[in-house]
Parts: C-alpha cells; sequence; structure tokens
C-alpha cells in the first residue's frame, strides 16, 4: 500500500474546545476548522476573533463558565446534542503570579487555581466520557504546562494544579485505553499569548513586583530558552491536531513538551 498525503483524518471530527476565545484555544479552533472539524467552543464571553468564525458557520459558541460545578456537563450536554464529541480539548486556565511567596496564596487562591486548571478538566472530561465511547472512541488533548514538571515558587499554586492535571491524564490513559479514547497533554513553555504578554499578563505582573520592564521580563523569558524565542499558539494548535488524529492512533499516556528547549533535563 503506497503513502498518503499526510491528510489527518479530521474533515467532519466533531471537537470540544474550552477557553477557546483567545490565545491557544482560539488558535486550536481556527486549526480544527482548517482541517474540516465542526468545533464547539466554550468560553465565557464570545470574542471578537471567535465571533468571526462562528458567523462563518464553522464554529459553534457556547457561553460558559467552566468554572461553575454544572458549566463543563452542560456544555458536553449542547455538544453531544448537536452530533456527537470525537475530540475534545482542555485548554482553559489561568495564572497569577506570587511575588509575595507561598504565605501570599490564600484559601481563595488555591481554589480558584485548583477548580479552572484541574477540576474543570476533570468534570469536561467526566461528562464527555460517555458519549466518546458511544462514538466508538476518541481523542482527549489536554494543555498543560511545563510547570507541571517545573515547580516554581513564582506560579506554586499554578504549577500544583498542573502536576494534578498531567498525573490525571496519565492515569485516565490506562483507565481508558481499552473504549478507545486516547488520553494525553501538551506541555508549553511561555506562550505569544495574553497570558504571558497582555494585560495583567505574567510579564507585567512580574515586572510590577520589580522585576524590570515586561518587554524585560519577556525578554528573559524567551532568552531562557535555546531557541530565543516564545512559542507561538499556533503551534502548539498544530501539536492539537496531531494528537487529536487517528493517524497517530498508538499515542495515549503521552506528554508532548513544546518549550524551545527550555527544561534542559530529559
Amino acid at each position: 500500500m503506497g503513502r498518503h498525503p499526510m491528510d489527518l483524518h479530521l474533515n467532519g471530527k466533531r471537537a470540544v474546545v474550552t477557553g477557546a476565545s483567545k490565545g491557544i484555544g482560539l488558535a486550536t479552533v481556527r486549526a480544527l476548522v482548517a482541517e474540516g472539524a465542526h468545533v464547539v467552543a466554550a468560553a465565557r464571553s464570545l470574542s471578537p476573533e471567535l465571533a468571526a468564525l462562528t458567523e462563518a458557520g464553522e464554529v459553534d459558541f457556547v457561553a460558559v463558565d467552566l468554572a461553575t460545578a454544572a458549566g463543563p456537563a452542560a456544555l458536553v450536554d449542547r455538544a453531544a446534542a448537536g452530533g456527537g464529541i470525537d475530540i475534545v480539548v482542555n485548554n482553559v486556565g489561568a495564572v497569577s503570579p506570587r511575588p509575595d511567596g507561598f504565605a501570599s496564596v490564600s484559601d481563595a487562591d488555591w481554589d480558584d487555581s485548583l477548580t479552572l486548571t484541574l477540576i474543570a478538566a476533570v468534570r469536561t472530561i467526566r461528562a464527555a466520557i460517555p458519549e466518546l465511547t458511544r462514538r466508538g472512541g476518541g481523542s482527549i488533548v489536554t494543555v498543560s504546562s511545563v510547570n507541571a514538571a517545573l515547580p516554581d515558587p513564582l506560579v506554586i499554586d499554578y504549577s500544583a494544579a498542573k502536576a494534578a492535571l498531567s498525573n490525571l491524564s496519565k492515569s485516565l490513559s490506562k483507565e481508558l485505553g481499552a473504549h478507545g479514547i486516547r488520553v494525553n497533554t501538551i506541555s508549553p513553555g511561555p506562550v505569544a499569548t495574553d497570558l504571558w504578554l497582555g494585560e495583567n499578563g505574567v510579564a507585567q505582573s512580574v515586572a510590577r513586583a520589580g522585576g524590570g520592564s515586561p518587554d524585560e521580563v519577556a525578554a528573559g523569558a524567551a532568552a531562557a530558552a535555546v531557541t530565543g524565542r516564545f512559542t507561538r499558539p499556533e503551534e502548539v494548535a498544530d501539536l492539537v491536531l496531531v494528537l487529536a488524529s487517528d493517524r497517530f492512533g498508538n499515542v495515549t499516556g503521552a506528554d508532548f513538551r513544546i518549550d524551545g528547549g527550555l527544561i534542559p533535563t530529559l
């Protein structure tokens, strides 16, 4: 049998993407649409960029707060009712730098970090498993972080939550493999999105705490990668496509680091 061009077999597939209004989530929605997938895009509010995609008819927007107990299941119900789910991309998350150290992180801060980064994914996956199983399997791709394995006191609660998220994904891959559901994570280093570079992003927050100007903070983070730059959100999105595709059908329980060589060890 001859080799075929790298068609990812995503045409006609149905995907749910959380945190879809900007950054990695938005780039992922665009990438999936470009491959012919239909996307249910979830965020608290509709960004102009996402609105343009919904008007083109390729994306259904669901306004939902995934930090609520009922939000993830409501999202999955909407997506399932619209025609089923083959792919789940858990991308929603946020980070608040803690320049004043561990003692400054309150119970409420811990609750917020763990709920949005870990529990939202738990609830989304739990709701989606019956639907993925009904359709004969599928792919769950979760955006973790290099901080899952690079604990950093500046983002101490975020690091702990991402470590739990990556651990959860590995456990789930073992339980769900027999059902044809693959579970993988992507661990980006700094990505050129608002989370890092925008208003109240990491660069600004660190700068305000005395770390230099936001540009200097960002330049320092870029310089820590051997490539000397931030990852582009589109590069993360392309990795999502690969892990969503059945062309890579025996890849499960894996983590794919995309950090420009930031982490210097194996």
